[in-house]
């Protein structure tokens, strides 16, 4: 109760309110922007912060973050592109209600769960920022290799009708995620020479060439006139009815947003990829999914933005940066004399206090910047189809290139949409090759140093209670999802054979 009325107190500051709305503006146009990751969103405003007073400093960082987590959603909803890693679950269903006419719906939906998601993600951090922070710290390398082959489990999900083609794109995405240099012994592996795959392919330049280039190389392809979907120029929450309906994705996604949001190195990506398949699980409208189901938007949304929040625990608790975004954040903290660990609730509860205050003022007025910056995105996507793709062309390519000034970049993109587009062609899906991608690294890196760790024996994997759990956790996810396969194919002989007996 101490820590809410510091936080209230710290509000007291009008220079924490113009950061943190600042904070979200930034976030949200840089998470709209493919390419534009919500760590390069933070290091863009990192120098300007040398010259503010710390609190408001590490708000507007911190802001940022929370707005870019959303933004995300934007480009995922309206293009077929994530704007960030974490969106790519947003993919699936939010383009599909857009192309039936209902992006203000979905945009509504996306808005609204991201909101509760972060005041949810908030709540965890003020109240449980300790206790969670010791949990994250009983993840050795065996639980981390266990999270990842949890996170791989869930392919048999994602893989749609064919499983063979679902192994056959995670493997895709597998092998992708060992190209550069070894994790254990520094070596170089699948780099061919060259300097710019040393260290290794950014998944964002993946993603962005298989859900955005291909579908303009689709686009392309197709001769057949097309009629071009209008979607509302107006935002729609969803009314009562759906709300209700919504309430079990959001609290999955808010439960397991917290729960990854505390590892270190887990993120938001994992946390959107099995609130999606959880959702779908336990959903009672599990046809709808991957048709442009409402809840296919709702879970995922609410996870990364709750991810967004907790993931700053054993940053504050440990000094422990979990992503790229929070080490920027940790950067912030440096720069300003503040070095994060269990002595800074002590040294600077000051900047603590005002960092919870303005996270709340940060998720609340998400809502309200979210609903004036959205109409105009997608005013956008109703102008004419030519225009429209060649707008969504020059986005992709600056928002790539703007990465590392790399044409090299570019060219790895544009192989992934040519790729992206014979796997439309050929039905293979994408998900489980973005899945194998993200997780690829953190499986093999912490494979091989728990075998380090204990002399090659692989006995340490369940030797460790929370790999145990874990291991266990993926292998109930693996079994019931071919148990329920089976279960499907052998009632289709007998639904054929029913009806030919009713004929």
């Amino acid at each position: 109760m101490e820590t809410i009325l510091l936080s209230f107190e710290a509000l007291a500051n009008p220079a924490i309110f113009v950061a943190a709305m600042m904070g979200v503006t930034w976030g949200i146009l840089g998470g709209a922007m493919p390419g534009i990751s919500p760590s390069i969103t933070m290091a863009l405003l990192l120098p300007f912060t040398y010259a503010m007073e710390p609190t408001s400093a590490i708000v507007l960082l911190a802001s940022t973050y929370v707005g870019a987590e959303y933004g995300g959603s934007i480009p995922a909803i309206l293009i077929r592109t994530p704007g960030t890693n974490a969106a790519a679950a947003t993919v699936i269903d939010g383009y599909e209600m857009n192309r039936q006419g209902k992006a203000g719906l979905a945009l509504g939906i996306s808005l609204y769960s991201g909101v509760l998601g972060s005041l949810f993600g908030l709540t965890m951090l003020v109240l449980l920022s300790k206790p969670l922070a010791s949990v994250a710290l009983a993840f050795t390398p065996p639980a981390y290799f266990a999270l990842g082959i949890l996170g791989l489990s869930v392919i048999a999900t994602l893989s749609g009708d064919n499983l063979f083609k679902g192994l056959v794109a995670a493997l895709l995405g597998l092998m992708i995620a060992t190209i550069g240099t070894d994790p254990v012994t520094g070596g170089n592996r699948f780099t061919f020479g060259s300097s710019d795959l040393l260290s290794g392919i950014k998944p964002v330049m993946i993603m962005v060439g298989l859900f955005a280039m291909s579908e303009l190389l689709m686009q392309a392809a197709d001769r057949s006139p097309s009629k071009q979907v209008k979607s509302s120029p107006r935002i729609t929450f969803p009314d009562l009815k759906l709300a209700k309906r919504l309430l079990k994705p959001q609290a999955i996604g808010a439960s397991i947003g917290t729960f990854e949001g505390v590892m270190p190195g887990a993120g938001g990506t994992i946390a959107s990829f099995m609130s999606y398949n959880e959702a779908r699980r336990w959903s009672r409208h599990k046809d709808e999914f991957g048709k442009g189901s409402p809840e296919g938007i709702a879970a995922p949304e609410t996870a990364n933005n709750a991810v967004a929040e907790t993931a700053l625990v054993p940053l504050l608790s440990f000094g422990i940066p979990g992503s790229n975004s929070t080490a920027i954040l940790l950067g912030g903290f440096l720069i300003h004399g503040i070095v994060p660990g269990p002595m800074l609730f002590q040294r600077s509860g000051e900047v603590v206090y005002g960092l919870y205050g303005g996270l709340l003022v940060a998720a609340i007025s998400l809502l309200f910047i979210g609903m004036l910056m959205l109409p105009v995105c997608i005013w956008l996507v109703n102008r004419p189809r030519p225009y429209l793709s060649a707008f969504i062309f020059a986005l992709i390519m600056s928002g790539i290139f703007s990465i590392n000034n790399s044409l090299f970049d570019l060219s790895i993109m544009m192989a992934a949409g040519v790729v992206g587009f014979f796997m439309r062609m050929l039905k293979f899906p994408f998900l489980p090759a973005v899945l194998g991608l993200v997780l690829g690294y953190l499986v093999e890196s912490n494979f091989r140093r728990s075998l380090v760790l204990s002399g090659d024996d692989y006995s340490i994997f369940l030797s460790d209670k929370v790999s145990l759990g874990l291991l266990v956790l993926a292998a109930v996810f693996i079994l019931g999802s071919i148990g329920k396969r089976l279960l499907d194919f052998l009632r289709k002989p007998s639904l054929s054979g029913t009806k030919g007996d009713m004929a």
